[in-house]
């Protein structure tokens, strides 16, 4: 079993996962803050009015959200097994371009026009730009033990 560096740990383990909650919060919670905060300053509904089946919609939201949170705190904890790591991962990292396909409905802008995000356009793009990007290091290897010629683990350099 290899040593994971604290780096992945503390993100992967404890930062990620609470702002998945705090997603999940503002799906259950405060379904009208986050629909009217879900877009860029120009394009923000004054007022977000919801239905019985958008009110459904977040909750199903707010519930992935908590499955997330869960799934890659206590999976991930729960080993050191890289493989494991990898292939949860991996899941995740393909939930991430997921995730940035959904707000292509608010145009090319919301991709990289920073100064025009809100607190929750950091969270949807912003953060799932930085997960992405520490998934990405964590599949190509950075950072963590190899297999040297004679089997041993060693630390990258």
């Amino acid at each position: 079993m290899a040593e994971i560096p604290l780096f992945y740990k503390l993100f992967f383990l404890y930062i990620e996962p609470i702002s998945a909650l705090a997603g999940a919060y503002y799906a259950a919670f405060r379904p009208g803050d986050y629909i009217r905060d879900l877009s860029l300053a120009g394009a923000r509904p004054a007022a977000a009015s919801l239905t019985t089946q958008n009110n459904m919609v977040l909750l199903q939201l707010a519930n992935l959200y908590l499955l997330f949170a869960l799934n890659e705190h206590l999976v991930l904890s729960s080993t050191t097994s890289l493989k494991t790591w990898r292939r949860l991962l991996f899941g995740l990292l393909v939930a991430d371009f997921g995730h940035l396909i959904s707000m292509a409905p608010l145009g090319a802008d919301v991709f990289w026009c920073v100064g025009d995000w809100n607190a929750m356009v950091w969270g949807s793009v912003g953060f799932v730009y930085a997960g992405a990007s520490m998934r990405m290091a964590f599949l190509a290897g950075l950072g963590l033990p190899v297999e040297n010629t004679t089997g041993n683990r060693s630390k990258t350099e």
